[in-house]
């Protein structure tokens, strides 16, 4: 079996008024969020599917489905940790995230270092060894007329 491993994750939320914001475990200050049954927050959903991919099992729905009500709201920081635990029992660790953020709004940028930092806590990763950018749609469709959040993630894990 190969000691390494590459998983792609991809999530996209609309936005709508009266939720929080949170991205990368990080909350902004806005009077909109993402929708969704939990916490609704793309850059971590998007990250949980780079890594359960990697390792071959199914994809975030399967494992916190948004028809249980166990899952309404939660942190979506204690849903990356129950992969971390799962790929850990099945004996693989990450080495590394990368992931891109596509949002006209908010401005991610700022708040990319609080991200990797909550990331890095959530996954037990060093800081330097989580890659995060954002980037705006250009005015291209839904995410570009802030009606949607877009986030890429892939990752590396390892044989433990």
């Amino acid at each position: 079996m190969t000691p390494l491993r590459i998983g792609h994750g991809y999530d996209i939320h609309r936005i709508v008024p009266g939720r929080p914001m949170i991205l990368g475990g990080v909350r902004f200050d806005t009077d909109y969020g993402l929708d969704g049954h939990s916490d609704a927050d793309a850059l971590t959903h998007a990250i949980c599917d780079a890594l359960l991919g990697a390792a071959a099992l199914p994809d975030i729905g399967h494992f916190f489905p948004n028809t249980d009500p166990a899952f309404k709201s939660i942190d979506s920081q204690i849903l990356l940790q129950r992969v971390i635990a799962a790929l850990r029992e099945r004996g693989w660790k990450p080495v590394n995230i990368d992931a891109s953020l596509i949002a006209e709004k908010p401005k991610i940028y700022p708040r990319l270092a609080e991200m990797k930092s909550a990331l890095a806590a959530s996954t037990g990763l060093p800081v330097d060894c989580i890659g995060l950018k954002a980037t705006t749609n250009e005015g291209v469709d839904e995410i570009g007329r802030a009606l949607a959040i877009a986030a890429h993630a892939v990752c590396l894990i390892e044989r433990i």
